[in-house]
């Protein structure tokens, strides 16, 4: 059956000569798979460019229960971003949250919530208001609430991570920002030295990496330090 479904583009790869399979998170049918016929033939219908990650598409889709991948009979934006395909940082940004939602998300998953906040956070992420200093580690935690595992204060934080913060000065810094983003989310907007940012970004990804039991690198983490290091 055809069904009408907002998604959001997570990932891609080759396949055959011409055609992608396309990896999306829709807000109807959750992490679903689809096969674009020869979308990088020079006559294609289609264009490669709705396909790159964090791309917000209006589609219908076909839909079969039993079926790991499905075909996609109409595809638009949703919404054409201004400076997200233009700016290095913001698309640095971009590429990093595809990473962590592709190794969050299974497929079937669905979650309509979890969806309207990934719209919310990628349209902030292309707006001239957007404050990229602190946004990768606030999307970290604010997607880590939909996720089940979400620390309720730097306190627990730590102690997730055995750092013994209490009783440590180490990482004081890192702990009141934690803080500070816990509370006000993507409005923190305090100035953080670059080394608590870069050593608060290390010390989330192996929360969650703990939480998501894996070891495997983050292949986006080089970029987003340089990014955060210029930020």
């Amino acid at each position: 059956m055809l069904v009408k479904t907002s998604g959001l583009v997570l990932s891609y790869i080759r396949y055959k000569d011409t055609s992608i399979i396309v990896k999306i998170f829709t807000k109807e049918l959750g992490l679903k798979s689809y096969i674009i016929n020869g979308v990088r033939s020079s006559t294609a219908k289609s264009k490669m460019g709705f396909y790159q990650p964090m791309m917000l598409l209006d589609l219908v889709v076909y839909h079969k229960e039993t079926s790991n991948l499905n075909r996609v009979s109409e595809v638009k934006l949703l919404q054409a971003f201004q400076r997200i395909p233009f700016e290095f940082k913001r698309s640095g940004i971009a590429m990093f949250m595809a990473e962590v939602l592709s190794r969050c998300l299974y497929d079937g998953y669905q979650n309509e919530s979890m969806f309207d906040f990934l719209e919310e956070a990628i349209t902030l992420l292309d707006s001239p208001h957007c404050n990229l200093t602190h946004f990768p580690i606030t999307f970290l935690m604010e997607t880590s609430k939909y996720l089940g595992f979400a620390p309720v204060s730097a306190e627990e934080f730590f102690e997730e991570l055995n750092q013994a913060w209490a009783s440590s000065r180490d990482f004081q810094v890192e702990a009141t920002y934690l803080d500070g983003l816990l509370q006000h989310s993507f409005a923190f907007d305090q100035n953080v030295p670059s080394i608590a940012r870069r050593n608060l970004l290390d010390l989330c990804l192996s929360y969650y990496s703990a939480h998501l039991e894996e070891s495997k690198e983050w292949k986006s983490i080089k970029i987003l330090r340089q990014i955060m290091q210029e930020t």
